[in-house]
């Protein structure tokens, strides 16, 4: 799950976005509208959006994000909560509204229940090669196994099944487990993956294609 968190208390934002990120989700943050406007051609699952932004107005952003053609669900994430204030954000085509001061557990669930309702929403049980990934419960099977994985491994596994049978690079997995800010030239795809077929163990499901990228083999 991708998610975009606008929010112009630097603080704030980046408590929020660590908070998500522990909860296995790839998190950009902007700290004002314009920043936030040139991140949303990004496929972003949800945008956790302030109001009072400077540079460009949140309610302006929230127009901007709900009339464009790729869907992105929109939590109003603001000091703003009295019932008007409601109504208005949800009239601006927010999907959630959410006042602060907030419970972060609240927050989470909230933020992926979004995503489980965002239009073309993807299947809820993922399935391959004897493995079944439960993306809500955050676990993972492979024949009648319970699998520990790490926060990033889960999010490599279930992009690949996701995408599954086609072909993720590295720069797409990048993109899609972690954030904007990781390194292009980092090694860490491989070795996350490298840690992903030991935990997955025998017969191997993870297939590398030099120059290609990674799939995941319905044997």
């Amino acid at each position: 799950m991708r998610v975009l968190v606008v929010e112009d208390s630097r603080t704030l934002a980046d408590v929020v976005a660590e908070g998500l990120r522990d909860q296995g989700m790839a998190v950009d943050v902007a700290y004002d509208g314009l920043d936030a406007a040139t991140k949303l051609d990004v496929p972003y699952d949800v945008v956790v959006l302030d109001r009072d932004l400077p540079g460009l107005h949140g309610d302006i952003l929230c127009r901007m994000i709900t009339e464009a053609e790729r869907p992105v669900m929109v939590l109003m994430l603001t000091a703003a909560g009295s019932p008007g204030d409601r109504v208005s954000g949800l009239s601006l085509g927010a999907d959630d509204y959410l006042a602060k001061p907030f419970h972060f557990p609240e927050l989470v669930l909230r933020v992926r229940a979004l995503a489980r309702r965002r239009p073309a929403a993807r299947a809820r049980i993922l399935r391959a090669a004897g493995i079944e990934l439960d993306p809500l419960r955050r676990t993972v099977i492979r024949d009648g196994r319970t699998l520990g994985l790490s926060v990033k491994e889960f999010g490599v596994l279930e992009a690949l099944l996701r995408a599954a049978p086609a072909f993720l690079s590295a720069e797409d997995l990048l993109e899609q487990v972690w954030d904007e800010h990781a390194d292009p030239f980092t090694n860490t795809v491989p070795v996350t993956i490298g840690r992903l077929r030991r935990k997955l163990g025998d017969p191997p499901v993870i297939m590398t294609t030099p120059g290609v990228g990674y799939r995941v083999t319905d044997l």
